[in-house]
């Protein structure tokens, strides 16, 4: 049986369990392939704990930590109106095909609805065609505001 849950991020079990996941998912090839650093999992629970823009989600597959999702809101500055970005979306490769990616969107979906938010954003790498195809199933679609302007891209600038 499937179960998710809003992430208590003063619940131990629960930021161990969103750690655990969180690490699985940073280990993955998709993830960037390496594991989170010591000081990443003992700071993240206190950064979460002090970010009330964030939201997290578990997925548990009778009662196993199966599924995550990280995301944030924000503001849509042309809209004026919240709106939700998914950071994190992960699944353990074990409990994947079924449907636990699509289950952690719709109920991050529910709650962007419940905060009259006008948008959910995420970003995906243009080799993760498993991924794409679930955001696109779930309704996502590429962003642009004139497609003669062309795609919108994400890019970064390491502050280390």
């Amino acid at each position: 049986m499937l179960t998710i849950v809003t992430a208590d991020y003063y619940n131990q079990q629960q930021m161990s369990d969103l750690l655990l996941l969180l690490d699985l998912y940073a280990q993955d090839p998709m993830g960037g392939a390496e594991p989170l650093s010591a000081e990443c999992r003992q700071q993240l629970p206190q950064m979460l704990q002090q970010c009330s823009a964030a939201i997290s989600l578990l997925a548990y597959q009778d009662g196993q930590p199966a599924g995550l999702l990280n995301a944030f809101q924000t503001v849509s500055t042309f809209a004026a109106r919240p709106l939700i970005n998914v950071h994190d979306l992960a699944v353990v490769p074990a409990f994947r095909g079924q449907g636990i990616a699509t289950s952690l969107l719709q109920h991050v979906e529910q709650i962007a609805r419940e905060r009259d938010c006008c948008k959910l954003t995420l970003e995906v790498l243009s080799g993760n065609q498993t991924a794409q195809q679930t955001y696109l199933r779930c309704g996502f679609a590429g962003y642009e505001l004139d497609p003669a302007q062309g795609h919108a891209l994400f890019w970064q600038k390491k502050l280390v």
